[in-house]
């Protein structure tokens, strides 16, 4: 088989979650699968260190342009070009054209959701409007859907009717297996370079509403007002002018003392950060998966996340469970586990067992018995 697998993202230098996937996902069935031929689909090169070409494995770069351009126009073409007979598009659409079999990873219809539609940067709100856009009409088309979560393919069979029940599959993310226990000397040599505080409480977010920084810094507050903020909230990749606009917006611009921002951090500095944290707080609003949950467990920290969407699914009873919607939930958790030593370790020792639970290789298997009978159903049409 000639398989082509987008992934126009993965060579820029700050990769994120579906990035990283993408790259698990090729690096993994380089290891299981020496036998078809794939065609490796990127947009800007900026940092191709996370993979390399090999024998049956080669890096196409398509024209640099911005994503609707490069997928719609340059992707469909590059699939004919190579005589593709299976094109696996990684992050969410698709070309509209072209007469490849299809597979489609579908990490979640959030866009499709009043919730998000209208929230978050114009950067996020023109990526949601694509999607918006392209997402119902390529359902139709593709011969498989994958889904990373068993709540992100019940949303997506409620959404769209479907003549085969089994076109949607669930293939989990996995962890990658830099996320493990860290070294106390490795872990204050990063806590150094970054400079962070001694002890602090660790939240991954951005300004997409969904990852729910509001209902942090809200439950922040009602701790600081009570006296009960022990340890600041370290906060990569977060700017300091979209902070003092949501900090000002709720009359809590004292707040910023307590908050640490770091710039960027690169993935494979991350598992220091999270063994380092003493808490790691992800109460998102909505998610299909929730990788970093898996990530912190990984790490050994204790891991406060969210009771809503596919949140309980991944972290199991290794977390404790809140209500993202109420601030109130969150804070008294918060104080709760910065109290409670064996909470903490109970939690710890729950983590442990939880990312093996979730292997980039076993969906990798996965899905190359999907591209085998793509291509089969294929050619016996």
């Amino acid at each position: 088989m000639k398989i082509g697998i987008e992934a126009q993202r993965i060579f820029r230098k700050k990769r994120h979650g579906m990035d990283m996937v993408a790259v698990e996902l090729i690096r993994n069935l380089q290891q299981l699968d020496k036998v078809n031929e794939y065609f490796i689909f990127v947009n800007q090169v900026e940092d191709s260190s996370c993979i390399s070409e090999s024998s049956n494995f080669k890096i196409i770069r398509l024209p640099p342009s911005p994503y609707p351009i490069w997928e719609q126009w340059y992707l469909p073409r590059a699939a004919k070009k190579f005589g593709l007979d299976i094109l696996h598009c990684t992050s969410n659409t698709a070309p509209f054209w072209g007469k490849v079999p299809l597979v489609l990873t579908l990490h979640d219809i959030i866009y499709l959701e009043k919730l998000n539609f209208r929230s978050g940067t114009w950067y996020q709100r023109l990526g949601n409007l694509y999607r918006w856009w392209n997402v119902p009409q390529i359902v139709p088309k593709a011969t498989r859907i994958l889904t990373v979560s068993t709540y992100e393919q019940k949303r997506i069979k409620e959404h769209f009717t479907e003549e085969d029940p089994d076109k949607t599959v669930v293939v989990h993310n996995g962890v990658s297996l830099h996320f493990q226990p860290i070294s106390p000397a490795l872990q204050e040599e990063k806590r150094k370079s970054y400079g962070l505080p001694e002890k602090f409480i660790l939240f991954l977010g951005n300004t997409d509403p969904k990852k729910n920084l509001k209902g942090v810094l809200e439950a922040l507050a009602i701790l600081d007002r009570e006296n009960q903020l022990s340890l600041p909230l370290v906060m990569p990749d977060f700017g300091e002018k979209e902070l003092m606009a949501l900090l000002e917006s709720m009359s809590a611009k004292d707040l910023r003392s307590k908050i640490h921002l770091t710039g960027y951090i690169p993935n494979q500095d991350l598992p220091a950060v999270y063994a380092k944290a003493e808490i790691f707080l992800y109460p998102s609003l909505r998610e299909s998966f929730g990788l970093p949950i898996l990530e912190a467990m990984a790490c050994g920290c204790p891991v406060i996340t969210s009771n809503t969407s596919s949140m309980p699914e991944i972290a199991g009873d290794a977390a404790i469970l809140v209500d993202p919607f109420d601030p109130r939930s969150l804070a008294d958790a918060i104080k709760h586990l910065l109290l409670d030593t064996y909470k903490r370790q109970q939690l710890i020792f729950k983590g442990f067992t939880r990312p093996p639970m979730f292997s980039y290789q076993r969906g990798a298997e996965k899905v190359l018995d999907i591209y085998s009978y793509t291509f089969s159903q294929s050619n016996e049409r």
